[in-house]
Formats: structure tokens, sequence, C-alpha cells
């Protein structure tokens, strides 16, 4: 039986800022050699990543790791997730 290549990079997670009044956290996020800055808005379910530069690569796993793992992030944290895509 043949085991199929399943291409993946680590993403590192820093959590920058956070604001459960305003509903949002801050943060980078690196991947190979891309790195992005983002604003989760948790209330409104918004994901804001810039630069648009390999965006399209990090924005759906980011906003899947942020919505699972929200309460749980704090400004300083370091963290890291699976993004089944090879950058």
């Amino acid at each position: 039986m043949s085991h199929k290549y399943l291409p993946k990079t680590t993403a590192y997670v820093r959590i920058t800022g956070q604001s459960w009044q305003e509903g949002k956290i801050e943060g980078s996020v690196k991947a190979a050699a891309y790195e992005w800055q983002f604003q989760w808005c948790f209330r409104r379910g918004e994901l804001v990543v810039k630069p648009s530069l390999g965006r399209a690569l990090i924005q759906e796993p980011l906003g899947r790791f942020l919505e699972r793992c929200d309460y749980q992030l704090e400004p300083g944290g370091d963290y890291e997730f699976i993004v089944r895509a090879e950058f």
C-alpha cells in the first residue's frame, strides 16, 4: 500500500495584542519565507491579513486556528499549527 505524500508547512503565530472589549486579537504569523500581520475581529468573524503577497495560502488555515484557539491565546504568546500545503 503506497502512502501519498501530504505537503505540510508549520506556521508560527505570535500574539501581539488582545482586547476582549473591542473583540479583537492582533499578531503576526510566519510560514516558510512568508510573514504577515493579522487582526482577528472575533465578534464579527472577520480576519484581516497583510500584506497581500501569499495571503491566499494562510488566510483560511489561520482563521480555523484562531476560531479553535482564540480563548487560549495570550499577548506575548507563541503558538504554531500545521498548514497542509507547501509554501
